[in-house]
C-alpha cells in the first residue's frame, strides 16, 4: 500500500496554538504534562477518523519483544477489510528525560513487522541543549532511509538566559529535512503554560531578549 503522509508541520502549528487549552500549570508534574499532550494527539486522531490507542503494543525485532507505543493511530475501513486495520497511520512518542533521546528515536524507527511500520511518526523530546539537535537529526535521516516515514521531531530545551523553553520542530520526508519552525513555551503571570511561535512573541519582536 502506498503510504499516506500527513502535513505534520500543520499538526505542530495546532499543538503550539492550542497548548494553553491543555490547562497545565506550575502545580502539575512531568507525568501530567506527558499525559495531557498524548491525550491531545489522541483526541486529534479520533477527530480525523482514526482509532487511537495509548500504550499500544509494537514488536521490536532488535529487542526480541514488544515495546509499547505512547500513542498510535490506526486506519480502519470495513469496505476494504472487515477484520484488520489497513495501516498504522501514526506512531507518537513523548519523552521528558533528556538522556533518552536516542531511545525515543529508536522506538519510532524500530525494526518491526510490516503491518506495524508507521506511515507517519512524531517525537516530542526534551533535550539537554540545542547542541544535541544535529546529532539526533542525522540519526533520523539514517534510520528513515529504511523506514520511509513522514516524520516530525519536536525538541524542547530550557533556555536559562531568557528563562523559557525553546521548542524546535523539524519536518522530514523520506527524501530528507523539509521544514523547520521554532516556538517558545513559558508560564504566564498566573502560572499557566502556553506556547507561541517566535515571530508572535512580543519580546522577540521588540528585541528585548537580545539587548545586552
Amino acid at each position: 500500500m502506498e503510504k499516506q503522509y500527513f502535513n505534520l508541520m500543520q499538526f505542530f502549528e495546532g499543538y503550539v496554538r492550542n497548548y494553553r487549552r491543555m490547562n497545565l500549570s506550575q502545580l502539575h508534574n512531568r507525568s501530567m504534562f506527558t499525559k495531557r499532550e498524548i491525550d491531545y494527539f489522541a483526541t486529534l486522531g479520533e477527530m480525523l477518523g482514526f482509532d487511537a490507542f495509548i500504550e499500544d503494543s509494537k514488536f521490536d525485532k532488535s529487542k526480541g519483544r514488544s515495546r509499547p507505543m505512547d500513542l498510535s493511530w490506526w486506519k480502519w475501513d470495513a469496505r476494504f477489510d472487515n477484520e484488520n486495520f489497513l495501516y498504522l497511520a501514526l506512531h507518537l512518542e513523548r519523552e521528558n528525560v533528556w538522556n533518552k533521546d536516542v531511545e525515543t528515536i529508536e522506538k519510532l524507527f524500530s525494526q518491526t513487522e510490516k503491518g506495524y511500520i508507521p506511515h507517519n511518526v512524531i517525537g516530542i523530546q526534551f533535550i539537554e541543549s540545542d547542541e544535541r539537535i544535529n546529532y539526533l537529526n542525522e540519526l533520523i535521516l539514517q534510520k528513515n532511509k529504511v523506514q520511509q516515514s513522514n516524520a516530525l521531531m519536536v525538541y524542547r530545551y530550557y533556555d536559562a538566559e531568557h528563562d523559557l523553553e525553546r521548542v524546535c520542530a523539524y519536518s522530514f520526508t523520506p527524501k530528507g529535512l523539509t521544514e523547520v519552525r521554532t516556538a517558545i513555551c513559558k508560564q504566564d503571570e498566573s502560572g499557566c503554560w502556553y506556547m507561541c511561535f517566535d515571530e508572535d512573541f512580543v519580546p522577540f519582536q521588540r528585541g528585548d531578549l537580545y539587548k545586552g
